[in-house]
């Protein structure tokens, strides 16, 4: 078998969505500065290209499809940023055509070799996590396999999902509301965007304070509760939020600093009274390494489609259970999580991420939709990823090239 062609498709079609859109969003770095933080959800999140009113969306997508002379193709996507596709159809290219693509290891090395201005991650990391993975679709599908069962799983029979709250209301009543909702739903975890932080004074600390306590009452005493600062705080406020909040119990206190800052992480674990995740913005076995000799974090989240693809995910949990600490990949790719997930124990991988109100958008297109049973996730019991194109949902398509 060898690859013949690598394209892009942008995809366009409508869907329903029971509720506003991007109620709120998550805090951001730049929200030091006040003309980025009045941005709404809608304004800062159009490369995921929702738009609509009332229930009607409408949503546009890219996706890579890697195509054999055989008459398999590779999918992998949906793709948030157009620079990873312009790395892999320029430079990556020629590490593709021609090649076989059963030999994943080879051609990851190759690409990462050759990356010599993008080794430590960003966007030409991403391109080549895409890559990678629809070369695993392509090995599962010629194999007649779910990539799970390529990896060494289903080790578990099942994986609790944890629901994450990206875009809904921050209002106290409206989110005790939701997580009710949650528990109804079978949940037994949620995790929920931040929006306050340092440069919001005494008023945005009494602010998240309230939205916890609301999240705590809705919860009950046994749902696990996390909250994401995405990298805004720092480590005293940070260590001064966790002690207001340590009455709620929340399960983590996630991304409070900017990945780069291991020391900082480091100290937070030590002293926080509330576990520390991140790394989702961290990239490859080398990243990984250097946060988890450092002792960052009790909670580790690489993303299986930004550091390196499946292939180097498995390299990270191998990695992991040499530290003895649990990988939740970041909720970039459920499909993709959960392959390399059901590869791994429970102590390993506890939990799914799942972004509930953005995959409503992301999944669009996909024949298959890859959601939780009553709180739970289960193997995908497909050959390949499970990614394949729903063809009857697409209202106008474009192939894209930056050559």
């Amino acid at each position: 078998m060898k690859i013949t062609n690598i394209r892009f498709r942008e995809l366009t079609g409508t869907t329903t969505y029971p509720e506003d859109y991007w109620q709120e969003r998550q805090a951001m770095p730049l929200d030091i500065y006040p003309e980025f933080k009045a941005l709404s959800g809608p304004q800062l999140y159009r490369m995921w290209k929702f738009i609509g009113e009332g229930d009607e969306q409408w949503v546009k997508s890219i996706f890579l499809e890697i195509e054999t002379d055989e008459g398999i193709t590779g999918i992998a996507g949906p793709i948030n940023w157009t620079i990873p596709c312009v790395y892999i159809e320029g430079p990556l290219k020629a590490f593709l055509i021609g090649k076989d693509p059963l030999a994943i290891e080879r051609i990851w090395d190759q690409m990462y070799r050759a990356s010599a201005h993008g080794r430590k991650g960003g966007y030409n990391m991403h391109a080549i996590s895409y890559v990678d993975a629809a070369l695993w679709d392509i090995k599962g599908k010629a194999l007649g396999q779910p990539v799970h069962r390529l990896l060494g799983g289903p080790v578990q029979d099942r994986i609790p999902a944890y629901v994450s709250a990206l875009g809904y209301s921050l209002e106290p009543e409206k989110a005790y509301e939701k997580v009710k909702e949650f528990r109804a739903d079978g949940y037994t975890a949620t995790k929920w965007f931040i929006r306050n932080g340092p440069t919001d004074g005494p008023k945005g600390e009494r602010e998240t304070v309230e939205l916890v306590k609301a999240l705590r009452e809705a919860a009950g005493p046994d749902m696990k509760i996390m909250l994401d600062c995405w990298s805004t705080w720092d480590v005293p406020y940070t260590l001064r939020m966790a002690r207001l909040l340590e009455e709620f119990d929340p399960y983590w206190i996630e991304e409070p600093v900017i990945t780069e800052r291991r020391d900082s992480y480091a100290r937070l674990r030590r002293e926080s009274p509330v576990r520390i995740a991140g790394g989702e913005h961290e990239f490859t076995r080398w990243g990984a390494r250097r946060m988890m000799e450092a002792g960052t974090c009790d909670f580790y989240q690489m993303d299986t489609l930004w550091a390196g693809g499946i292939s180097e995910t498995m390299k990270i949990y191998t990695l992991a259970s040499v530290y003895d600490v649990p990988l939740i990949p970041h909720g970039a790719s459920t499909h993709i999580n959960g392959h390399v997930s059901f590869a791994q124990n429970a102590t390993m991988a506890p939990m799914m991420e799942y972004l509930q109100s953005v995959k409503a958008m992301t999944h669009h297109f996909l024949q298959h939709q890859y959601v939780p049973i009553d709180g739970y996730f289960y193997p995908l019991d497909v050959p390949g990823l499970g990614m394949d194109i729903d063809e009857s949902k697409i209202e106008s398509e474009r192939e894209l090239s930056w050559l």
